[in-house]
């Protein structure tokens, strides 16, 4: 299949584009289904499912979302910059303690 794009117009050039697009999606798809019944076919010779493989398989969920940990320290020169006191320490809450001030201080 030759195509001269030389010759072709603007026009025509856009629904070769669109076509081609098209075309790739749908083969992507049609690669993905066929990938996954011989990943599905392959689990099976073993004795799996492929959500087994995946450790998808035997998951649960609690049906609970973690709430985000309450502010403990609040910045004494700007209220609103609060730290629950897990993960890094925010450059505020560093200076407070090295100027001398205290963590039972800087609690909310």
């Amino acid at each position: 299949m030759n195509i001269d794009l030389n010759t072709m117009s603007h026009k025509d050039l856009e629904k070769l584009l669109a076509d081609v697009k098209s075309a790739m999606k749908n083969a992507q798809t049609r690669d993905l289904r066929e990938a996954r019944k011989a990943a599905e076919k392959a689990a099976a010779e073993f004795g799996f499912s492929l959500d087994e493989l995946s450790g998808s398989a035997g998951t649960k969920k609690s049906g609970k979302a973690k709430r985000p940990s309450e502010p403990k320290y609040a910045n004494p020169n700007d209220p609103s910059q609060t730290w629950t006191g897990k993960g890094r320490q925010p450059k505020w809450y560093v200076e407070a303690i090295e100027s001398g001030k205290t963590p039972a201080a800087l609690e909310i």
